[in-house]
Parts: structure tokens; sequence; C-alpha cells
């Protein structure tokens, strides 16, 4: 059975909205039901952001509420008949502006959990360069003294699924592939996106000399 693309995210939002059963919630997203109660009683995935399955054209309002009626019966994800667009793998992330100065933290606390990622993992996983991550990791990060390591999933810098792909690598010691910031952005958005970051990244660094 397909399962939602964020099944942990997808579980939190449905325990939140819907009246839908444990066991039906653990069966559209692949869990148990242990696990799902865990999450209606605050003991797993505190602090996670929920993911809308209805907004991302996963389920239909009239499918959460047909099962409402009927703890028996199934939710069926919906099947998209149009291909879905493919994500590029090549090129840096764009980063939101207001996502940027979370990045110190995400890193550290990837140094501090994960340490058997390498540096070309968690700067894909980021969005960010080697020598930031080597700056937080020695502490001469100019904000050391304000970084807190925080989930990077929770602070939206990465998706659950990206960073256990991540994980997933290092532990089978299969390499990293290298960003290539010089690979040609496809799109005029991208384009647009990829100027303005660089522009408040030069902002920022005349602002921390001043």
């Amino acid at each position: 059975m397909a399962l939602p693309l964020m099944p942990k995210a997808t579980a939190v939002w449905l325990v939140e909205n819907t009246a839908l059963s444990f066991e039906q919630i653990a069966e559209f997203c692949g869990m148990h039901s242990l696990e799902v109660q865990a999450i209606a009683d605050g003991e797993v995935a505190i602090g996670m952001v929920g993911r809308d399955p209805v907004g991302n054209g996963e389920l239909t309002k009239d499918e959460i509420e047909r099962c409402e009626k009927n703890p028996d019966l199934k939710l069926q994800i919906r099947i998209h008949d149009l291909p879905q667009p493919i994500a590029r793998a090549k090129g840096p992330r764009y980063t939101p502006v207001t996502k940027r100065g979370d990045k110190p933290d995400g890193i550290a606390w990837l140094l501090k959990n994960h340490p058997e990622l390498s540096d070309a993992a968690i700067s894909r996983l980021i969005g960010t360069t080697k020598p930031t991550i080597a700056a937080v990791r020695d502490k001469t990060h100019w904000n050391t003294s304000n970084i807190k390591p925080r989930s990077p999933v929770l602070l939206g810098l990465c998706s659950q699924r990206e960073l256990e792909a991540a994980l997933s690598r290092a532990r089978r010691g299969l390499p990293e592939p290298e960003l290539e910031t010089t690979t040609l952005l496809e799109t005029a958005e991208d384009r647009a996106l990829a100027a303005e970051q660089a522009a408040l990244e030069d902002e920022e660094h005349e602002e921390i000399e001043d």
C-alpha cells in the first residue's frame, strides 16, 4: 500500500484534526497503533508540525468523514494519474530568508546527535557550506554564543525522509554526492531565488564586519 510522503507528520495532523481511530491512522501511515497513541498522548513527535494530507492531495475530506463514521473502514490514499514533478538532485538548496538564521542550530544538532554524517551530507541536508559547518564544530562561528542545537526537521530545513535517507547512506558507508554549486539553474524562479539568497548573505557578512 502506498504511504503518504511524510507518514509521522501526517499522523500528527490526523490525530489533531480528525476523529479517526488510532488503528485507522496507523494503517494509513504505515505505523503501529501504539506509536499513534503515543503521538496522541504527547510522548512521541513532540513539537512536530503536522502535514495536512488533504491540502497535499493525499486524502479527501469525504474519505476522512467516511472512515470516521465506521472505525472498521480503511483510509484510501489518492493516486495521482498525472506524473509528479521530480525534484532536482543537484545544485544548492534554497532556504527561505526566515529560515537562514536557523541553519547553525540545525548544524549543531546534527553534529551532536549524528556524528556519523559527513560534512557533505550535512551540506546537502541543511543547504550550507563546509566552512560554516567547521565554524560551528570548532565554535568559531560569529554567533556561537547564541547557537542552540535544534532538529533541522523541526526547523523546516529538511524533511524527516531526507534525514533518514542521509543516515542510511552514512551507516552503510555509501559516499554522499558533493553539491554541485555550479549546476545551471533550470528556471527563472530558481535563478531569482538564488540571487536573492546570495545578496542577503553578502549583506549579512557586511553587517558582521561593521
